[in-house]
């Protein structure tokens, strides 16, 4: 099963074009029912391995999730962190920087928030911002945001090297699936709350985002720090792909449960102890 979403991994050095890719793909499975149980299986093995990522408190995982607006985002970092310990998992949102932020290099306020040993962090929007809406909307010269591509390769190779595992989801719907979503929050009025003129707005750049998207994914995904694009108009399917990827690269890092630091017998003698008076 995993090769199906290893296909989703952009090799380095590629020359993706997202009118290619179907975001409608769910592979073998026809429903939500039938691709459950997998995902339910995947769940298990995230909550098994970074439970001992935790305790063995050497290696860090870094979550990056990228995609047009109404793309699930939100979605997808709700079922990850359902499936690990929410002492260890941290989501952030990154929103307009504040003039703190302004003032350092456009990697700092990511930086460091990058997750310690032991631990998760979820990027709800991401360091690639600076390459993508700074992009589309000419926030800042062409040759300050060109050359962004090889600081956040470099950033992110800072990263793996400090035994942070980075794994990078574009979260890819259709534009008509985007209009779906739109509606389903006007006409819900439990997530009304959703709604932003940004929606609106923004919307009329989709090819100038898809072009943004493009680039950042043909640029930045690398051995160590892959880009995996992810068919995400079947929520359903979406949370499928992610959870089997980020599964089988926490199996890859092997985390293993640290030797007590006590001596056992001396405890359980004094438990005994406890136990008899």
């Amino acid at each position: 099963m995993m090769n199906c979403f290893e296909n989703f991994r952009v090799k380095p050095g590629s020359k993706i074009q997202l009118s290619e890719i179907d975001p409608s793909f769910k592979h073998c499975y026809d429903n939500r029912e039938e691709a459950l149980p997998e995902t339910n299986r995947m769940d298990e093995q995230i909550r098994t391995l970074t439970y001992k990522l935790y305790a063995e408190h050497k290696q860090s995982l870094l979550i990056c999730l990228q995609g047009i607006d109404a793309s699930g985002k939100d979605g997808t970092i709700k079922h990850v962190l359902g499936a690990t310990n929410p002492q260890m998992c941290t989501a952030l949102s990154f929103k307009e920087p504040t003039q703190e932020e302004s003032e350092h290099d456009f990697l700092w306020r990511y930086h460091k928030v990058t997750p310690g040993q032991g631990h998760i962090s979820i990027f709800n929007r991401s360091h690639y911002e600076s390459v993508l809406i700074e992009r589309v909307h000419n926030l800042v010269p062409e040759k300050v945001w060109s050359g962004r591509y090889d600081q956040i390769n470099s950033f992110e190779s800072l990263l793996t090297g400090s035994n942070t595992l980075v794994l990078k989801f574009f979260l890819y719907i259709s534009q008509n699936e985007q209009l779906d979503r739109f509606k389903q929050r006007i006409d819900d009025p439990a997530r009304q709350w959703k709604i932003s003129e940004s929606d609106y707005t923004e919307a009329k750049y989709w090819d100038d985002y898809i072009a943004a998207f493009e680039n950042m994914l043909n640029r930045c995904s690398t051995q160590h720090a892959p880009w995996f694009i992810i068919p995400a108009n079947h929520k359903w399917f979406r949370d499928l792909a992610v959870a089997s990827i980020i599964a089988e690269a926490l199996k890859s890092l092997n985390p293993q449960f640290p030797a007590p630091s006590v001596n056992i017998e001396e405890i359980k003698n004094k438990y005994h102890k406890l136990r008899e008076s």
